[in-house]
């Protein structure tokens, strides 16, 4: 387990999940966490990278630091979302092995799976299939930052690990007008409408596809929870094991938000991959399980967004 006075470096700190996993630090009882804005210390930038953990010889590291947007930023800027993702991934993980990091945890994303991958997605699924075209880019970077820590382990023995999140919402989140995931996208959305009095709201796709959602603080409480007891090279997912369609999500974060128009469906927009659940009894079978449902953390990340709204990260 980490000592609590053991020195922990946080990667992307002030993103929701990074900033999560704080709270989550600290709530336990860490006393030694260290962070670095962006400003203080870019990533993609190896040198940098190499400098800070020479300085700071973290002894644990948890990488949630990353590119991340919507299917629209995603379509937008493929070769963005790939570079910069790897170089952030390469950089950090290769640095931790450098200076004798004991322990680190890397932060991915569902989409790492295949397009079609069979319901609910197992963690052996990976690789069996074509990934989303629409998020391509992202998750081979994703699948690369895994397998890089899954070769570490291999050739050196370190003990790096990695956690595939489903989608997150919850404090601290992205909402931005173009680039943001789904949720935040939506809460915007719904309340600009509220606020402008607007008949309707428009919508991508025909609100068919399925999704689950996790809270983020469910998921710090997880990453802790790895980080403390568990080590292996397959990846372990992170979800509620619950799904509802962009059609009820949207209808929901509407009555949330206390817009009453209507909402409208733009189907020449696209949709997604059509279906997208994490099989979690991996996790489950560690003594785990997701706390918040999805309506009680719905209404806090509204409640964030009213105290954040000026803010697009």
């Amino acid at each position: 387990m980490m000592e609590k006075d053991a020195k922990i470096y946080v990667a992307g700190h002030r993103g929701m999940v990074g900033s999560a996993i704080c709270r989550e630090l600290e709530r336990q009882g860490y006393r030694n966490v260290i962070m670095r804005t962006h400003s203080q210390l870019d990533l993609c930038r190896q040198d940098a990278v190499e400098a800070f953990f020479a300085t700071e010889k973290p002894k644990y590291v948890f990488l949630a630091a990353a590119k991340v947007g919507g299917i629209q930023a995603n379509a937008e800027a493929p070769a963005d979302f790939m570079y910069e993702n790897m170089m952030i991934e390469m950089n950090v993980i290769h640095a931790a092995w450098r200076n004798g990091c004991k322990k680190l945890e890397f932060l991915g994303s569902s989409c790492i799976y295949p397009r079609l991958a069979p319901q609910p997605m197992r963690e052996d699924c990976l690789l069996t299939s074509l990934l989303e075209e629409t998020n391509e880019a992202y998750a081979l970077a994703k699948i690369a930052g895994l397998k890089y820590c899954t070769y570490l382990n291999k050739q050196y023995r370190t003990d790096y690990i990695s956690v595939m999140p489903t989608n997150l919402y919850g404090p601290n989140d992205n909402y931005h007008s173009e680039h943001s995931h789904v949720l935040p996208a939506l809460i915007r959305r719904f309340h600009e409408a509220k606020e402008a009095g607007a008949p309707s709201v428009t919508c991508w796709g025909d609100g068919s596809p399925l999704r689950e959602f996790l809270y983020v603080d469910d998921l710090a409480n997880l990453c802790v929870y790895l980080m403390n007891y568990y080590s292996g090279d397959e990846t372990v997912n992170a979800g509620s094991g619950k799904e509802i369609s962009i059609r009820a999500l949207a209808e929901l974060v509407a009555r949330i938000v206390g817009y009453r128009g209507n909402i409208l469906w733009d189907t020449t927009k696209p949709n997604g991959t059509p279906r997208k659940l994490l099989d979690v009894s991996k996790a489950e079978r560690m003594g785990w399980r997701y706390r918040t449902e999805l309506e009680a953390g719905l209404r806090i990340a509204y409640e964030d967004f009213l105290t954040n709204s000026t803010r697009e990260q």
